[in-house]
């Protein structure tokens, strides 16, 4: 009796085409909808369909508000930093335009780069005398925003390596210049779920920063909002914190994060 053996060209060619679509959206500067993605690869829109949801569902592409997709921060993290930012910043960014208009301050997204906070993106206020810092610009952890919100939430081993290494200068009167009150003031980050600059890195600014988490529950990056104390004052700053703390949990849900219930206020 004649045998017929199975071809296992199916499944190849299924991992030929999924390929094709990851390098097709690697090399794209903009995200691509399905009817570009379709053209581009020559595989049929219904088939690019089914591979597309499905990569999305597993966190490796992401569709923005348009429904483009974009490499995600699951494949991202596999890559070069470069490209994990780049996809930081697309979803991100629409969160980020939002609560640049509804608090018409300074809107800045970072992440830990060694000792430093990197500001990976930045949306300027239109006030003529605004807090600004430029993308590719480096800060201090200890007395930033974004710097504490990003070191309150690293893992105890991460947190010890870098309270040990990092110079605590003082930048201005009110900069936290000993470990032990930086640990404590990092302990209020984690309870309250967002970090102040009260005037530590600049005399006269006022920022408030939360961090974000990404599909595995890691500490992806924060957001910030930043502004002069004369425009940020006590009450102003609760009602900011309470806008960049929802700006955060949005992000992080869009990056396929869960929230499960800690002993930490703002992460639910």
């Amino acid at each position: 009796m004649l045998r017929v053996r199975e071809s296992k060209s199916a499944p190849v060619g299924v991992v030929t085409k999924v390929l094709r679509i990851l390098e097709t959206l690697q090399d794209s500067s903009t995200p691509l909808q399905l009817k570009e993605i379709s053209l581009r690869t020559n595989i049929n829109k219904s088939t690019a369909y089914r591979f597309l949801a499905h990569l999305e569902s597993e966190g490796y592409l992401f569709r923005d508000d348009a429904g483009a997709y974009i490499v995600g921060p699951k494949l991202a993290r596999l890559g070069s930093g470069s490209a994990y930012h780049a996809t930081l910043r697309t979803v991100s960014r629409p969160v980020m335009h939002r609560l640049w208009l509804a608090t018409t301050e300074t809107v800045n997204l970072g992440v830990v780069s060694g000792l430093d906070v990197l500001y990976i993106d930045v949306l300027e206020s239109t006030h003529s005398f605004r807090m600004v810092s430029q993308v590719g610009s480096r800060r201090p952890l200890h007395c930033t925003g974004l710097g504490k919100a990003l070191l309150a939430f690293l893992s105890p081993a991460e947190l010890d390596g870098a309270l040990g290494s990092l110079r605590l200068e003082k930048f201005a009167p009110r900069t936290i210049s000993s470990v032990a009150r930086l640990r404590k003031e990092l302990n209020k980050v984690v309870q309250q779920g967002y970090a102040v600059d009260d005037e530590e890195a600049c005399v006269g600014s006022r920022c408030v920063a939360c961090p974000i988490f990404d599909q595995s529950a890691k500490l992806a990056a924060a957001l910030s909002v930043s502004g002069p104390v004369s425009r940020i004052d006590r009450e102003k700053l609760l009602a900011i914190s309470k806008e960049v703390r929802e700006g955060a949990q949005l992000i992080s849900r869009n990056l396929g994060y869960k929230a499960v219930k800690t002993a930490a206020a703002g992460l639910a």
